[in-house]
């Protein structure tokens, strides 16, 4: 896969920069709906990789804690313009929603958390989140279970996500589909495993990056307990938040509750207001925590938000760089690459799990919801509707209807 560019294109940093700065003003629905649009924009349209190395790329990142879709976006970054690149990816994947969070909790501080919780127009984003997801599982269900042994995995996998509705059992269906690939007949799949990744990251690198991952975990709360209160406990909780959740970001939330805005004294109804703007907003859920940067650190709030969406994300991202390099290598041993292919069917059942349970959960309480939602997968699954128009009708239909 080349990482130069010729004629008239841009830069290979800056591509990358303004492909994911598309993304993340348009990728709404969390991080399910993310890996759709991250296919149909990446491997689709512009093939920077195929379905057998995004289905890899997947799978490594559901496995390592973080927010695993933009993990997913930091990888692609990675292998097309490396380390820059992955920085390129995160900035412009992140920002949309960075800004987004930031102004919201400034504009809670100024008119209450009243004005923006429970609003019709961000339950209209979730229905839309709705369609983009089924669109997405639908698409890598073709790609990635194309036959019945792989179609069984995906089964099996949805059933053990579902059933077992947590990280652990988001990881158990992962696991549970590597392992059915070696008591299926799956030979064609193993033969076939096509091109493996490309990661432009020395061991050194590498090991520099889990050290410093190791580094905060257990350096951050020594440093917290010296300065109750201060920007430094800011820092550790946001830290330890981004370093132990798997799943990414409907599970981070919750978490944060915890760890930040109760010692920090964020009252429920700002943490509510703040958690219904995530849910419907584009880009990483991640970013809720530049929300309550701005709302604990009231000394100066849009350098708490920035710091704290900072911290979040940088625990993944070094265990991403420390990882991602030992994971290609591993991945061209043949036993290894057989795994990989029933994980990546288990990848396909784990998202329609989770497509029901939040975000059809969520998104649809209603048979007003149902219809608009089932309207807009219609439009996606029939035609070439763009998502970029689908997402503000949606939200249209919401305000109007809900």
């Amino acid at each position: 896969m080349p990482n130069n560019t010729s004629g008239g294109r841009a830069h290979p940093v800056l591509e990358v920069f303004l492909v994911f700065l598309g993304l993340g003003l348009r990728s709404f629905g969390g991080p399910v709906a993310h890996l759709g649009y991250y296919r149909e924009s990446l491997v689709q349209h512009r093939g920077w990789l195929d379905d057998r190395q995004y289905g890899q790329i997947v799978a490594l990142c559901q496995f390592l804690p973080g927010p695993s879709s933009s993990q997913v976006g930091q990888a692609i970054g990675l292998m097309r313009a490396g380390l820059p690149g992955l920085f390129g990816a995160w900035l412009g994947f992140t920002l949309p929603s960075a800004i987004i969070m930031i102004g919201a909790a400034l504009a809670v501080g100024a008119v209450g958390s009243e004005a923006i919780s429970g609003a019709g127009w961000l339950h209209g984003l979730k229905l839309a989140a709705v369609a983009v997801v089924a669109h997405a599982v639908i698409n890598m269900g073709r790609a990635l279970s194309p036959d019945w042994q792989r179609l069984l995995i995906t089964l099996a996998a949805f059933a053990v996500a579902t059933l077992w509705a947590n990280p652990a059992g988001q990881l158990g269906a992962l696991l549970l589909g590597g392992l059915l690939a070696f008591a299926l007949p799956m030979k064609q799949a193993a033969e076939h495993a096509g091109p493996g990744l490309n990661v432009p990251v020395s061991r050194r690198v590498a090991a520099v990056s889990l050290g410093l991952f190791i580094l905060g975990l257990a350096g951050l709360p020594l440093l917290a307990t010296l300065a109750p209160g201060s920007l430094l406990s800011l820092i550790d909780g946001v830290y330890r938040a981004g370093s132990l959740v798997f799943g990414g970001g409907h599970v981070v939330l919750p978490l944060l509750e915890r760890e930040v805005a109760a010692p920090a004294g964020v009252d429920s109804s700002s943490f509510l207001a703040g958690y219904g703007v995530a849910q419907a907003l584009p880009g990483p859920l991640f970013s809720f925590a530049g929300y309550l940067g701005t709302e604990a650190y009231t000394h100066a709030p849009i350098l708490g938000g920035m710091i704290a969406i900072i911290a979040i994300f940088l625990p993944g991202t070094l265990l991403l760089v420390g990882v991602l390099p030992y994971w290609d290598r591993i991945s061209a041993i043949t036993t290894i690459r057989r795994a990989v292919t029933g994980i990546n069917a288990g990848v396909v059942g784990l998202l329609a799990a989770i497509l029901w349970d939040p975000v059809m959960q969520v998104g649809i309480t209603g048979i007003t919801e149902f219809v608009i939602a089932a309207v807009a997968f219609t439009l996606l699954m029939s035609t070439r509707f763009p998502v970029y128009l689908l997402v503000p009708a949606c939200a249209l239909a919401g305000f109007l209807l809900l």
